[in-house]
């Protein structure tokens, strides 16, 4: 089984397989989401301070909070897919 890594900005990974959603935090539900992970402690602040552009939700339940834009994000989650079906 081969890992796959993707760089979510400022030198922090995740791994590819456990991601299921990376969505913009500008809507009242995600925000919710946000909210309600960090009162479980289920939420894991990738921004070193910076402004929360990115929510990526994996399958355990945890949210991650990135400063780098969502289209980034898939971007190079899609990239890395590409890469990983020519071998």
């Amino acid at each position: 089984m081969d890992i796959k890594l993707i760089n979510i900005g400022f030198g922090n990974i995740v791994s590819a397989s456990r991601v299921i959603a990376i969505v913009s935090p500008e809507s009242a539900p995600i925000k919710r989401i946000i909210s309600d992970a960090r009162e479980r402690g289920q939420l894991i602040d990738a921004t070193y301070g910076r402004r929360t552009r990115a929510v990526i939700v994996i399958d355990s339940g945890h949210i991650i909070l990135s400063a780098i834009q969502p289209e980034t994000v898939a971007h190079r989650f899609l990239a890395h897919k590409e890469i990983s079906n020519e071998v």
